[in-house]
């Protein structure tokens, strides 16, 4: 009693987990073991949910005697001092799976191990609930089976591929009760396991993974011989067979409808070794034939197989020693019917079973390369099946075809070569010395390029066109688009000249040209194929580029004029380096620094181009349309004449010469620009000055006022005549605070009292008068906000020359005014405040008449039926 003090306090620190009706389980009916072997007894308890591990007890009783602590989970003193030992030894130990399993193992089980089993679970439920224990039984049987092979030791068999073979192994048991053996075929090759066929102990054969075929064509197959034999049968040997070969059987015993197995043993059989098929295949290494005649090799093949195995050889083609690479093509085929798969000319035929010829008729050049044998044994299987033993290739037949080259020559020559860029390029590719005969030749061509380099410079040739034996042209890179604009044109003249030409060389062409011949021979299929190649010397094009120069000198046949006068300047051309050129002018005239509008200003005046076509420039005088005169005296000089000349025209006179070349025909390309030396117009004389002043009586009006402004001119130095005096006058307004804009053109008169005035987006009108002969009168009538602003006129003087004829002047200008705009504030709010005490005055008197209504007509009862409850309320306080 002493062992079993701990319980109480265990069952109280159980009895904190709130448990429901359990059931303990272990297997039902009878387990069956064997002397020698391991017993396991699940045990576990169902409807369990507490939080922690279910603890166990296991208690044992042999036969008619009462139960004998063995083993527990939870208490270490539990067992009887009979299993203490094997207890410590691990024979006897119990195994957790869950928290609510566990399970018995018994090492070795001996005949004393015989008896009842009982798994019990202490109870700390307040009320019994379900069983708390379970019992089962263990029979223990003496070991009567006798596995073995039928030699020892185990043999090894050595087999050929395709050859049949048998295993045996016996097995027999004397068990006194009612038992059934299973056997299965294991097959070991290192350390992977196959399962070859098995035989269950319900009598049901199952073929392992790979052998379903081969079992249901009979191929393997497991026989019964005698009581006790069992034996492998294999009809066709692979050399996936090759192994050890193990028998493994095991032994089933039924209680109460369930199956279970008491014991297995294996025992080693037999090792398997599958030898290789011996084969050769062997044909000639180098062979040489005539274009046109037969092609014949021979495949020898040799093999160590006399038996019923039949070939099927393969002849293959390829343009490399090695058959495996891509562009290996099949000749012909003989399969193991002796059935030939080729085409027309090419024929396989096999005098006996070790050797087999290819013929190929009519050879070629297309013909040379190199010849494999592909040789393949194959052996009947099981239910007219067959497979592959055995597989070779031979080395390569290296065949060679020899034929007549095409004998000639290939001259490349110019025809055409430039001396400028732009100039044309024509090359002449011509085959000489051909041998007659060459009927069944065609010849085509191939242009390249190579640029001009140093010597030690490597420099690689560029394709400009290529032609098949189909008369196919092909473009290269750097020609293709020249060729498709027309500039690069490949032709064939005659059957043994091509032609190759430049429209327009530039200088990017220049370099090295040279052509290749190529000969095409006429196969029996109607084919062509190259047969040789002939390179042409190269022809080199190139002209030495210098820059292109061109001079213009400019000269004045009359240095001396005056005013009026006629003005003449002559321009000289000379050109060098430019081919065939011709000459655009352009006259420029640059204003001296003395003029104010547009100091240093270059202006171009008339122009005439390389086809002799005149054009006014930027010539703006109406009155002088026909004043400058432009012409073409010779090739290469031109004239300029300016008639009646004015003061205004001094300055820088240049030609502006432009050299073109012609390109394709009616087209042009600028070759060379030059500018002249200047030829200067200056008139000294000792006229009148004039100065313009702008003068306003209203800088600053109101809104709608009139705004007067006087432009004044005043002259200094010489009186003239009022008649030899006129003016160009013109007003500008900036309407801004500063001079920060652009001015605006308001109105201009001229010398003959033409008024022009620009229009405007808003209502004042302007007018322009001439009050006096030195004083000019604007007017704004009606002014707005807009008209503010800095005002300035600019006056044009004419002085009539002693000749008779005007003469212009510089243009001045007046220093600006400013116009300030005013708004009226009292007219401006007089009209918007009437309207507004006018609008208040009626809305008033309209809200009185509408609330006197209301009151008169709506709410009139109201008023009193509020009063008379007013004095009933006065009533009741007074009571």
């Amino acid at each position: 009693m002493g062992r079993l003090a701990p319980r109480p306090l265990l069952l109280a620190l159980l009895s904190l987990a709130l448990c429901r009706g359990r059931v303990v389980r272990v297997p039902t009916g009878t387990l069956v073991r064997v002397v020698g072997t391991e017993l396991v007894i699940p045990c576990n308890v169902s409807d369990y949910d507490g939080p922690s591990e279910q603890n166990f007890d296991w208690s044992f009783s042999s036969l008619g005697s009462s139960f004998v602590e063995l083993a527990s989970t939870w208490e270490v003193g539990f067992p009887a001092q009979l299993y203490q030992e094997r207890l410590q030894r691990g024979e006897i130990l119990l195994r957790r799976t869950a928290n609510d399993a566990v399970e018995l193992h018994i090492k070795n089980v001996q005949p004393s191990d015989q008896g009842h089993y009982k798994c019990s679970t202490p109870s700390t439920d307040a009320t019994v609930q379900g069983n708390y224990e379970d019992t089962v039984q263990v029979k223990v049987l003496a070991d009567s089976l006798h596995v073995g092979p039928s030699a020892r030791p185990p043999p090894s068999l050595s087999l050929r591929e395709g050859e049949p073979f048998e295993l045996r192994c016996t097995a027999a048991s004397a068990s006194p009760l009612h038992t059934h053996l299973a056997l299965l075929w294991e097959l070991h090759r290192g350390p992977a396991r196959r399962n070859v066929l098995a035989l269950t102990h319900e009598g049901r054969f199952h073929p392992g993974l790979g052998y379903e075929q081969r079992y249901h064509s009979g191929d393997v197959r497991l026989d019964t011989v005698g009581s006790d034999a069992y034996r492998l049968s294999v009809s066709r040997a692979l050399s996936a067979d090759q192994g050890s070969y193990r028998c493994i059987v095991s032994e089933w015993i039924a209680e109460q409808g369930n199956w279970q197995e008491i014991q297995e043993k294996a025992v080693e059989v037999a090792t398997v070794v599958i030898q290789p098929t011996v084969l050769r295949a062997a044909v000639p290494k180098n062979v040489s034939v005539a274009e046109g005649k037969e092609l014949d090799l021979t495949c020898n093949i040799t093999t160590d197989r006399a038996d019923d195995v039949r070939p099927e050889v393969t002849w293959s083609f390829s343009r490399t020693p090695d058959s495996t690479l891509p562009g290996s093509r099949v000749l012909a085929r003989l399969d193991r019917d002796s059935l030939v798969h080729s085409s027309p000319h090419i024929a396989l035929s096999h005098v006996d079973a070790r050797s087999y010829h290819l013929l190929v008729r009519d050879v070629s050049k297309e013909n040379s390369g190199y010849y494999f044998c592909h040789v393949s044994l194959w052996a009947p299987g099981h239910n007219r099946s067959w497979h592959k033993v055995a597989e070779a290739v031979s080395s390569p037949a290296a065949v060679g075809v020899t034929w007549l080259e095409p004998d000639y020559q290939v001259y490349l020559n110019a025809s055409k070569v430039p001396g400028f860029a732009d100039d044309p390029t024509e090359l002449a590719c011509r085959v000489v010395d051909t041998k007659s005969g060459e009927a069944n030749v065609r010849f085509t061509v191939s242009w390249y390029y190579r640029m001009n380099r140093r010597s030690d410079d490597v420099v690689t040739s560029e394709l400009l066109a290529v032609m098949d034996g189909d008369w196919t042209l092909k473009y290269g890179e750097r020609s293709k688009q020249r060729a498709q604009d027309g500039d690069f044109i490949f032709s064939k003249e005659h059957t043994d000249t091509f032609n190759f030409r430049i429209q327009r060389t530039t200088e990017e062409d220049r370099g090295n040209y040279y052509c290749v011949v190529s000969a095409w021979t006429k196969q029996r299929n109607n084919s062509w194929v190259k047969s040789k190649d002939v390179f042409s010397k190269p022809v080199n094009i190139f002209w030495a580029l210098e820059d292109s120069v061109l001079v213009v000198k400019a000269r004045q046949p009359k240095p001396f004029f005056a005013a009026g006068n006629t003005f003449e300047m002559t321009c000289k051309v000379s050109s060098k380096n430019i081919k065939s050129p011709r000459y655009s002018v352009l006259i420029t005239a640059e204003k001296p620094v003395g003029d104010l509008s547009s100091p240093n200003e270059t202006k171009y005046i008339i122009s005439l181009d390389q086809d002799s076509v005149v054009k006014l420039e930027n010539w703006t005088d109406a009155s002088r349309v026909d004043g400058v005169v432009l012409e073409k005296v010779q090739e290469d000089e031109f004239r300029y004449r300016m008639y009646q000349t004015q003061v205004s025209d001094a300055g820088l006179y240049r030609c502006m010469v432009t050299a073109w070349s012609p390109v394709r025909g009616s087209l042009w390309r600028e070759a060379a620009t030059s500018l002249s030396n200047p030829i200067e117009i200056d008139f000294h004389t000792s006229g009148p000055i004039f100065n313009a002043s702008v003068h306003s009586d209203t800088p600053s009006v109101i809104r709608g006022d009139l705004i007067k402004l006087f432009c004044i001119i005043t002259v200094e130095g010489a009186a003239l005549d009022p008649d030899d005096m006129a003016f160009d006058v013109s007003w500008f307004a900036v309407h801004s605070f500063g001079l920060d804009k652009a001015p605006v053109l308001l109105s201009s008169l001229d010398r003959k009292g033409i008024v022009t005035t620009s229009r405007r987006d808003w209502k004042s009108d302007l007018s322009l008068e001439r009050v006096s002969v030195l004083e000019f009168l604007l007017q704004v009538h009606g002014s707005e906000d807009q008209d503010f602003g800095n005002y300035y006129c600019s006056v044009t003087p004419w002085v009539k020359s002693p000749t008779g004829s005007w003469q212009k002047e510089a243009e001045i200008h007046s220093k600006p005014v400013f116009i300030t705009v005013k708004m009226d504030v009292l007219n401006a709010f007089k009209y918007p405040l009437l309207i507004g005490i006018g609008l208040s005055t009626v809305i008033g008197l309209l809200s009185c008449l509408i609330g006197y209504c209301s009151s008169h007509w709506c709410c009139k009862k109201e008023v009193q039926e509020t009063r008379r409850e007013r004095r009933r309320l006065m009533s009741m306080e007074m009571d």
